[in-house]
């Protein structure tokens, strides 16, 4: 399965949410996070811990990805026209992390806007940096969202201290001691069981009308 991460503003947690859901496909097969952005947030983020899964930047992508039964691209911030939609092809499902303001989701509307000028569909939503209730940020952005009708992942990317230690100490947040680790640990995770079942149940779909496609002939 190939993940790709994309947003056209920087601060959303675009890095984060590559580096969390990677650690979480490797729990369910060998894993591949690569590394395409300039700045080189996941490099430096796994030069400086032990990181569970492989990590390589984007010019040694095609040589380790046939080693891989999973990858996560980490992508440079506001992609070009031509390369979003290249990045949209080439993977099962293009996320698009925002926080809850209005400057990320008007970016984040300049993405979609892309996209579907492109004509792609495999993508999908993702609620980051949720200030905790009773502010709701949450809540009002998952509803514009909704009611501008886009795909948006039930689970959300709660605000947690824990993402900056792990950063730092370079390793997943649910390998850290903290407090909120746990919790932040089971955001990523409830994406990841989003991701896999949605997955699953495509490829499904594809062999059951390849089945009914034979059996009509």
């Amino acid at each position: 399965m190939i993940i790709t991460v994309a947003s056209f503003k920087g601060g959303v947690g675009k890095t984060t949410t590559a580096f969390h859901i990677a650690a979480f496909l490797n729990e369910r097969g060998k894993t591949l996070l690569v590394d395409g952005d300039p700045n080189r947030s996941v490099m430096k983020w796994a030069e400086r811990g032990d990181v569970p899964f492989k990590v390589v930047d984007l010019m040694g992508a095609a040589m380790h990805a046939p080693n891989f039964e999973h990858i996560v691209f980490d992508t440079e911030a506001r992609p070009e026209y031509e390369d979003l939609k290249a990045l949209s092809d080439g993977c099962h499902l293009l996320v698009l992390p925002t926080t809850p303001d209005v400057l990320s989701l008007e970016a984040l509307m300049l993405t979609v806007k892309a996209l579907r000028d492109a004509k792609s569909t495999k993508f999908k939503v993702l609620l980051t940096i949720v200030p905790p209730r009773p502010e709701r940020d949450g809540q009002e952005a998952r509803q514009y969202l909704h009611a501008e009708g886009l795909p948006v992942f039930k689970s959300e990317i709660r605000r947690f201290a824990a993402y900056k230690k792990a950063a730092l100490t370079g390793i997943p947040v649910h390998e850290i001691k903290a407090g909120n680790a746990k919790e932040a640990w089971e955001d990523y995770r409830n994406v990841g069981e989003e991701i896999v079942n949605e997955h699953q149940q495509v490829f499904a779909g594809i062999a059951t009308s390849q089945t009914s496609t034979v059996a009509t002939r």
